[in-house]
């Protein structure tokens, strides 16, 4: 398994790899010329993942790192011939825009079933696989097939045509091999050092989790902590944190106002009484943060929108979701005038300043998260909260002449945490920007030497158009009624002139 690493911007970058003056012994010609067999896997909508049947890979089991990634693996019962075995070369042909095209070698030593949104590549002899799909993936990542796409509704793709009309680099076998074990090498220390990378940042949320779960329960003060009681209820509170002592646990209905906000109406948003307002949706509303880049508006009654304004210090936490979603939340700063929240955002509004907004959004983003997802409803991906059962979180309160002092060592250690957190994606940055450099020179011939006893790679190209000719050649023998004669294998129909890499027709 490997770690995400992103697609790099649309451009001429990939394209630029193919333009530029070749290295000797290398040639350019498309798929189609090399003869590259292609074949679409098939559409299955009966998965399991009790191992029944057979491993069926699909566009999310090959990764931004060009790697097939089984970890979420789906099994079906099949009993074709479409298979990817050891060598192939999966290509992803369907998926959206900025996905199409990532491209993994086939590293399974059993052969594996694969989806009508992947497209099986098998070269001939003289193209290297691991070579050919390092290419084509790095050509996804630098913009290339998101310049050829057939644009659907949701989703896009990449034609045959266009795929066996794309046009690659290729060097003399030897130096493939050469060029193969070399990014092998250098690739596997670069994906070491992003894991790294990655468990520091993921470390660094955890942190900050601890920081402000912690901290808002007295537990960054060097204070002894006693269990406290609260008032029983209907609720599961599991294990209640201990607080220092003078502070005391209450229910969140107790504290604040909390309400639900505004169910959309399609029917009534025509009606002239009705005033537009913006309002605020779940995915506005992130744990630490609210996310204004995009805000909707709403039509509802004035006096709807008078009653549920937002108001500087409110605490808005989300009541539904998926799981990750579910009682995450922050504290509103007045950013926009007039603003309300849809149904699926509570927002807690603390009465008669008894506690600072920032330690009951701190709270609810981490014993509060748990609580919820013990109280709330689950169901198949969604999970919720009731109003009811949102006012009986336990809130821990502080005594109001700590809360300021409290306030600003939770801030102090979370700033300490957010420079270790930048400077951790400083150097995965780094890592994405050296894997992108090592990627280029494999791709123009300064990665490895070259031998001028190799052979170079335009024999091979040769041999494979004369074995394409032959088979394309009628045989002169009467065919029998009711028969047709074999299609010779389909390429690209023409040559690509040195130099030149278009963006073709589908």
């Amino acid at each position: 398994m490997t770690t995400d690493s992103g697609v790099g911007p649309r451009g001429s970058e990939a394209e630029g790899d193919v333009m530029r003056e070749l290295p000797a012994g290398w040639v350019r010609a498309t798929l189609g010329e090399l003869g590259v067999e292609v074949q679409p896997g098939f559409a299955s909508g009966k998965h399991n993942r009790d191992g029944e049947g057979i491993l069926h890979l699909r566009p999310m089991n090959i990764t931004r790192n060009g790697m097939l990634d089984t970890l979420d693996a789906r099994y079906v019962v099949d009993d074709s011939d479409r298979r990817v075995v050891l060598g192939d070369v999966l290509f992803n042909n369907t998926n959206s825009p900025a996905l199409v095209g990532k491209t993994a070698w086939v590293d399974s030593a059993k052969p594996v079933a694969y989806s009508n949104h992947m497209t099986r590549l098998r070269g001939p002899e003289g193209l290297e696989g691991r070579f050919l799909a390092a290419q084509l993936h790095h050509m996804w990542a630098t913009g290339y097939f998101k310049s050829i796409l057939n644009n659907h509704v949701n989703q896009a793709s990449v034609s045959r045509k266009a795929l066996l009309d794309t046009v690659v680099v290729i060097p003399p076998l030897a130096e493939q091999h050469r060029i193969v074990a070399r990014l092998s090498d250098q690739l596997a220390n670069i994906e070491a050092g992003e894991a790294a990378v990655v468990a520091a940042i993921t470390a660094s949320d955890v942190l900050r989790n601890q920081i402000t779960g912690d901290g808002a329960c007295g537990g960054l003060s060097r204070v002894e902590r006693f269990p406290v009681p609260i008032d029983s209820a209907d609720v599961d509170d599991g294990k209640l944190p201990y607080l220092p002592s003078g502070w005391r646990w209450v229910r969140l209905g107790e504290l604040a106002d909390v309400v639900g906000g505004v169910t959309k109406d399609s029917k009534k948003q025509s009606d002239p009484a009705y005033v537009e307002v913006p309002y605020l949706r779940v995915a506005n509303v992130q744990r630490g943060r609210i996310v204004l880049d995009r805000v909707e508006k709403i039509k509802v009654p004035e006096k709807k929108a008078e009653s549920l304004r937002l108001e500087v210090g409110d605490v808005l936490l989300n009541e539904g979701g998926d799981r990750d979603k579910l009682g995450r939340g922050w504290v509103w700063e007045g950013q926009i005038e007039k603003c309300i929240h849809q149904n699926h955002v509570f927002r807690a509004r603390v009465t008669r300043d008894t506690l600072d907004p920032r330690l009951l959004a701190w709270h609810a983003n981490a014993f509060g998260k748990d609580w919820c997802d013990r109280n709330g409803k689950q169901t198949v991906n969604l999970a919720s909260i009731s109003l009811r059962r949102i006012k009986l979180l336990p809130v821990p309160v502080p005594p109001k002449a700590a809360q300021r002092d409290l306030v600003k060592l939770i801030e102090s250690r979370l700033a300490e945490a957010e420079t270790a957190a930048e400077v951790a994606q400083g150097v995965y940055e780094q890592g994405v920007t050296l894997r992108k450099a090592l990627l280029n020179a494999a791709f123009t011939g300064s990665l490895v030497p070259q031998d001028p006893d190799d052979e170079p790679a335009s024999a091979v190209l040769d041999r494979l158009r004369a074995l394409q000719t032959v088979s394309a050649k009628p045989t002169g023998r009467k065919r029998e009624p009711g028969t047709t004669s074999q299609a010779a294998p389909q390429t690209s129909g023409r040559l690509v002139s040195p130099g030149v890499q278009e963006a073709l027709p589908l």
